[in-house]
């Protein structure tokens, strides 16, 4: 785990005062915190406390009634603005049933800003599938598909990454490995922020954690 002064260097997302209202109910409520870089961010509570919404926020995937956010000093506003270089597993995620895993990725790397025609067969073999695999993406176990997700969020190294409940559907070999993965992602300098029920797992993996209820947030941790 990084040490306390480490974490509070290397801020990478700031939200300041983010607040959004839908249908009249408030889901985020004056939301301000700091997501370092080199540092795995937790998000913990109850279902409807606002957790995915901020993860949304973040990702440029809604917009804001009222705040800043800005991810490495760039400014995500509208939800026309997207963080430049963003990784995510956000539900619900879209890949391609009647696709191979390894032509799934390909896809996503052949449209992406950022290529490497060789990080969709290293992805899936970092996550435990086989590139080789000839299987089509709707005979997938439930394990596999959410591996083949996390491979898409991690494959072209991102600078943010955004997962939520990345551990869902898999066993404890499958978990072991996602920590693994999330502590290579922070060493190698992201800025990751994960999503879990389970808080003895969040508390695990996480440098800091922070606390949803009713669309507030309030800091839980750091270490």
């Amino acid at each position: 785990m990084l040490r306390e002064h480490e974490v509070t260097r290397a801020v990478g997302v700031e939200v300041r005062g983010v607040s959004k209202r839908l249908k009249g109910k408030t889901v985020l409520d004056q939301v301000t915190a700091s997501f370092p870089a080199m540092s795995i961010t937790g998000l913990q509570g109850p279902n409807g406390s606002g957790k995915t919404m901020l993860l949304r926020a973040i990702a440029g995937l809604i917009s804001v009634d009222e705040g800043e956010i800005e991810v490495c000093g760039e400014r995500i506003t509208d939800g026309g603005a997207f963080p430049s270089d963003m990784g995510f597993l956000i539900e619900p995620l879209t890949l391609w049933d009647e696709f191979t895993g390894l032509e799934n990725l390909e896809l996503l790397e052949s449209i992406s800003r950022k290529r490497d025609p060789a990080a969709p067969r290293r992805a899936l073999m970092r996550v435990g599938l086989d590139p080789d695999d000839l299987r089509l993406l709707k005979s997938y176990s439930l394990g596999m598909r959410q591996r083949l997700s996390i491979a898409q969020a991690i494959m072209l190294a991102p600078g943010l990454l955004l997962l939520d409940e990345p551990t869902n559907a898999l066993d404890e070999d499958g978990k072991d490995l996602i920590r693994r993965i999330l502590f290579e992602e922070r060493d190698r300098g992201a800025i990751v922020i994960v999503i879990s029920h389970d808080r003895e797992e969040l508390a695990r993996v996480s440098d800091l954690r922070y606390q949803m209820s009713e669309g507030r947030l309030s800091e839980v941790s750091a270490r």
